[in-house]
């Protein structure tokens, strides 16, 4: 697998990205859907990444950076056609590898609360996350729940 920085101008980052989105607000109330379109993800706090195999498009995350020490994971998305195959894995460890080398001392995330999100928080879980109050601009809301993982 393939992870690199994207400029997030392909057709297919921009489809999965829109599946990501249309996912969300298929899942939860509009005002508690938290995820990024590519204008929000193209912002200089951000770097975003896609994830190959070959000429396909696998997966993609997101780095947000919050203040030197904070950084927020955003955007995880596996392609469905490639669900179960460690695609989440790697691009996450990937994502902690990256905020370890900037020097970050805490990563959080946002996801949501309802079954639908229960695969990723568990992946989350495994991973040394646990969960915290609200962080940055984000406020308590039923239909999300916040992690943490000091790095």
């Amino acid at each position: 697998m393939n992870i690199k920085v994207d400029d997030l101008t392909g057709a297919e980052v921009t489809q999965l990205i829109g599946e990501h989105l249309q996912n969300m607000y298929q899942n939860t109330t509009p005002e508690s859907v938290h995820a990024l379109g590519l204008k929000a993800l193209r912002q200089p706090d951000i770097t975003f990444w896609s994830a190959w195999e070959d000429d396909q498009l696998v997966g993609c995350g997101a780095l947000k950076e919050l203040d030197a020490q904070h950084g927020e994971l955003k955007s995880m998305r596996t392609s469905s056609a490639h669900r179960r195959k460690g695609v989440a894995r790697r691009v996450l460890q990937h994502i902690i590898d990256e905020a370890k080398r900037r020097g970050y001392k805490r990563l959080s995330l946002e996801t949501g609360s309802i079954d639908a999100f229960e695969p990723a928080r568990r992946l989350y879980e495994r991973f040394g996350f646990h969960y915290c109050l609200p962080f940055s601009n984000y406020v308590d809301d039923p239909n999300s729940v916040f992690m943490t993982k000091e790095l």
